[in-house]
């Protein structure tokens, strides 16, 4: 556990420096294009963080439940998070997500960095949010992890 938590905080550092080094010198000319989506990416990797921190606090001393054969997912969730913030910046960009708040001029990114959390946050509904857009869209059927999830839903 005490390695999860030093992995969870070490990342967190992390991504504060790299957060910190693109206020300072920004990032060179060739990649500048793509800083609002190494940003986004950045946000929801904070937001899978955030995830896993509440998690082993609950899993460990709330309801003394922690087994080590959780930790894989600890180091797993931020990457997947990350990937996700990539992804909610594509969609956002494509149009194929609408934020439905009314842009202030001021608000600049705030709502890229919005959904872009949220989607690190709650990786599974994010998924399934895609999922349901490639579905309506393109007509691409769900995954089998999808079909599963729902199943064991109806099962309860």
């Amino acid at each position: 556990m005490k390695l999860v938590i030093t992995y969870l905080v070490a990342l967190f550092v992390t991504i504060a420096l790299v957060f910190l080094g693109l206020e300072e010198f920004g990032l060179p000319d060739s990649l500048a294009s793509s800083e609002l989506a190494l940003r986004c990416a950045l946000i929801a990797a904070l937001g899978g963080i955030l995830y896993c921190l509440r998690s082993v606090y609950l899993n460990r001393c709330v309801h003394d439940r922690w087994t080590k054969s959780w930790e894989v997912w600890y180091y797993l969730r931020p990457i997947t998070s990350f990937i996700c913030g990539i992804i909610a910046y594509i969609f956002l960009k494509a149009g194929l997500v609408v934020l439905d708040a009314s842009q202030d001029s001021d608000a600049g990114y705030f709502g890229y960095y919005a959904l872009a959390f949220f989607a690190g946050l709650n990786v599974d509904k994010f998924v399934a949010k895609i999922e349901e857009i490639g579905k309506s869209l393109f007509g691409i059927e769900k995954t089998r992890n999808a079909k599963f999830s729902e199943n064991k839903k109806e099962e309860k």
